[in-house]
């Protein structure tokens, strides 16, 4: 038997017979996604934006599924305001993130500075501070209202994703990131 050690909070979405229902995002802190299907079937998908249809992921009625995910994290040191938000790393760490994911951002002592499930724009691939490549991102999201400079000591950017159910009838799809501590 695999034993399994949750992370993070624990969610639910509406199954929903022949339609589907996505989840509001989720910061990916695990590779790996738990999901039971209650009362119905569900085919599942995962990703930034996703609808899912008959022809993803099916876990039946009362099945459980562990679905791989890709985690990407990084420590955020500058913030740069405005209508697109730019997100500065650590010199010379490079960026995990690429155009087309999705974020999230966590400030410790800075809350107005959080934001959830928000596109990555650009990574800048120049030559940063100290000649150091993509140690920036700009994010799709609009920050023009805080004036207050980013000073936080712990800044925490990570990839997000949505989960999305097509029900074969109405139920309820339960998710929960795990980590996979072995075999018991």
């Amino acid at each position: 038997m695999t034993v399994h050690k949750p992370v993070g909070l624990g969610s639910s979405i509406t199954i929903t017979s022949g339609a589907a229902t996505t989840s509001s995002g989720l910061s990916v802190q695990t590779k790996a996604l738990r999901v039971v299907a209650v009362s119905a079937g569900s085919f599942i998908a995962i990703g930034t934006s996703p609808t899912a249809s008959t022809t993803d992921y099916y876990v039946p009625a009362g099945g459980t599924a562990v679905l791989a995910l890709s985690p990407a994290s990084h420590r955020v040191v500058g913030i740069t305001t405005g209508s697109t938000t730019i997100i500065d790393f650590t010199a010379g760490s490079g960026s995990p993130f690429v155009v087309g994911d999705h974020v999230s951002l966590t400030s410790i002592g800075q809350s107005y500075y959080n934001f959830t499930h928000q596109p990555v724009t650009a990574v800048d691939a120049s030559s940063g501070v100290g000649g150091y490549y993509s140690t920036r991102v700009s994010i799709g999201t609009n920050t023009t209202g805080i004036v207050t400079a980013f000073t936080a000591a712990d800044g925490d950017l990570r990839k997000s994703i949505k989960v999305s159910a097509y029900g074969t009838g109405a139920g309820v799809l339960y998710y929960q990131q795990v980590q996979i501590a072995g075999d018991a």
